[in-house]
């Protein structure tokens, strides 16, 4: 099992991080280089618990569909989306957001297990592993661009 650690910090209440980073748009906006899009379940809005959301992208070249479900929620502190079907063997993406000194800090959580063996894991650890943190820490850059943005001018 890998694990991605990410942490951002944000000019923002945190519920209104709590509100961007559930916000299908964000996601597909922040994913414009894979063509993102939500195409079955909840594809607008914002995600509630038990909401499953099939994305399709291009990664690496191949079309993709991935589903997940929003399995754990405590809002505005926390929630938590899990791979249905997909080309991980497993996923879970935790999403936590706390006040610290007046801003919000968000922490990703993003835990996932590559299939094909050993092969899986050299291409983990030679490509994907990077990949994946690049793709977080642009969505991490919107939501807090949009956020900062939006806190400015109240």
């Amino acid at each position: 099992m890998s694990q991605i650690k990410l942490t951002t910090y944000i000019k923002a209440s945190v519920e209104k991080c709590f509100d961007l980073s559930r916000d299908v748009n964000i996601h597909e906006r922040s994913a414009t280089q894979t063509k993102e899009r939500a195409v079955s379940g909840r594809t607008s809005g914002l995600f509630e618990l038990n909401d499953t959301v099939t994305w399709e992208a291009t990664h690496f070249g191949i079309r993709q569909k991935l589903t997940v479900k929003i399995t754990k929620t405590e809002a505005p502190a926390f929630f938590e989306d899990t791979m249905l079907k997909g080309a991980f063997k497993s996923m879970v993406h935790g999403h936590y957001f706390e006040n610290e000194n007046g801003q919000t800090k968000m922490t990703d959580i993003f835990y996932y297990e590559v299939p094909l063996g050993p092969l899986g894991v050299l291409f983990d650890r030679l490509v994907l592993k990077t990949y994946m943190t690049k793709f977080l820490l642009k969505l991490n850059e919107l939501i807090k661009e949009v956020a900062e943005r939006e806190s400015f001018h109240r």
